[in-house]
């Protein structure tokens, strides 16, 4: 089971392959069918990650479960980098070699220590995290209810986009909000990479799997948006932009893995908010079975929410 995730990761990119094909045929029965598959390969990392978490001695096929999950962004980013870089190898080849190298690293290389309980710097790193967490929640509450305007159409998104823009890409804040986000992603890495040697329950377990999955999107985001559109290439980074205008996100070989890539990320923004509230809720004396039930109410909304937000980008309008 350890090498699973990889096996699925490797699956991905060629679930939404024959997505574009199938559906550029109209099949849209075995279309739809891929697209849930394509879905699946990185949801089943969270499945492994639980499946791995007891009496599991060595670390590293736990810790490819969780990288796992992250393989939308993970896919997207090597779609843009490379061709930064100057490196033009096809990002399926790099795809290929990557997730190959990860599972012979975890198959070959000797097991390490286990720790079973978290030590005192980690609390230091959780604090600095929420606390980070706090802050940038303001701007992606602000960027997901943009994004659900969009139902109504580009128009009521650009006016409010444009009235948001004017307070996080003020010059005295657009810095400091780009340090907090790449502060999200180190530490984010640090906390998951503890957490994933230690014995946790299910919980924890989509924690740090909506935290490795979101490290690698931040990661992505910041390199599409920041670096590739608005520094390399001037693009203004708009409602065309975000849907793939003009083919859109499900008609273009490209395009389509931002359509996982942005459901995903909706969902695991507001599902990992959520685990944290949970916490805090306990950790201030809320019944635990009140805070387990705000849990999965609020990943319900997460995933309602996100299915709107994507309806917006693939052309739906109310």
């Amino acid at each position: 089971m350890g090498l699973l995730p990889a096996v699925a990761a490797l699956a991905y990119p060629f679930f939404l392959k024959g997505f574009h094909g199938e559906i550029s045929s109209d099949n849209v029965a075995l279309a739809a069918f891929l697209l849930i598959g394509a879905f699946a390969m990185p949801l089943s990392g969270l499945w492994f990650a639980f499946r791995l978490r007891a009496d599991q001695r060595d670390p590293k096929p736990r810790r490819l479960a969780f990288a796992s999950i992250a393989a939308p962004p993970l896919f997207v980013f090597l779609g843009v980098a490379p061709g930064l870089a100057g490196i033009h190898i096809p990002d399926i080849t790099i795809w290929v070699a990557a997730w190959l190298a990860a599972a012979l690293y975890v198959w070959f290389v000797p097991d390490g220590p286990v720790v079973q309980t978290p030590t005192r710097p980690i609390a230091g790193w959780r604090v600095a995290h929420g606390v980070a967490a706090a802050l940038i929640a303001c701007f992606v509450l602000f960027h997901l209810t943009n994004h659900l305007f969009g139902l109504e159409g580009p128009g009521t998104h650009k006016a409010i986009m444009a009235v948001g823009r004017k307070v996080y890409r003020a010059p005295f804040i657009e810095p400091v909000l780009i340090g907090l986000l790449l502060f999200q992603i180190a530490s984010g890495v640090r906390l998951a990479w503890r957490w994933s040697s230690l014995k946790v329950d299910a919980y924890r377990i989509f924690q740090v799997g909506s935290g490795a999955y979101l490290a690698m999107f931040l990661l992505a985001h910041v390199n599409s948006a920041l670096v590739s559109a608005r520094a390399v290439h001037h693009i203004e980074t708009d409602w065309a932009w975000a849907s793939g205008a003009p083919t859109g996100l499900i008609h273009d070989a490209w395009n389509i893995r931002l359509l996982p890539h942005y459901a995903l990320g909706a969902f695991f923004i507001l599902g990992h908010l959520a685990s944290g509230l949970r916490v805090v809720m306990i950790a201030h004396g809320v019944n635990a079975t009140i805070a387990n039930r705000f849990w999965i109410a609020a990943l319900a909304a997460a995933a309602l929410i996100s299915a709107a937000i994507i309806a917006g980008l693939c052309g739906v309008r109310i």
